[in-house]
């Protein structure tokens, strides 16, 4: 038997979005994306919140969930250098934030840029489509609406 669970139109109620300041000219435009989406999804009671960098969204990602944020998503720019320090923010960044969703049971959409070159992330955080701020936001919505309707469908 294949039972299809319909999502709901409407929710999240509140999403947190985190944005790391560092590399502020590609994370700006990303954040604007995102706040965009959440917009035009209907989602009305927004909380974002400015940190350093991509390290420390995981904590904050886990502080908004805790505050009682349906979803959150995580806005940030790692950009290679000349070592490969930008590999372990990123990955170690990527990984919190897994953590966090497991944790708290929420997606955490994220809009962590990984890239090679400063025109790669440009080109990832110009308005309309390919905006992985937009796309994220987008997903986290999407996954919070999934998992209102499971958990429905599971009490009721």
């Amino acid at each position: 038997m294949i039972r299809r669970i319909e999502l709901p139109a409407d929710g999240p109620r509140r999403v947190g979005v985190a944005v790391a300041t560092f590399n502020q000219a590609i994370t700006e435009p990303l954040r604007d994306g995102a706040l965009e989406t959440l917009e035009r999804l209907g989602v009305d009671d927004v909380v974002v919140v400015e940190v350093p960098g991509a390290l420390e969204l995981p904590v904050v990602a886990a502080a908004l969930a805790d505050a009682g944020c349906d979803a959150v998503v995580a806005v940030g720019a790692v950009i290679e250098g000349e070592t490969d320090h930008y590999r372990i923010v990123a990955d170690q960044s990527a990984r919190g934030l897994m953590d966090v969703s497991l944790r708290y049971g929420i997606p955490v959409g994220n809009a962590v840029l990984a890239v090679r070159a400063y025109d790669h992330a440009v080109e990832r955080s110009r308005p309309g489509p390919g905006n992985k701020g937009a796309e994220a936001a987008e997903a986290a919505v999407r996954c919070a609406r999934a998992l209102a309707a499971i958990h429905a469908a599971r009490s009721g």
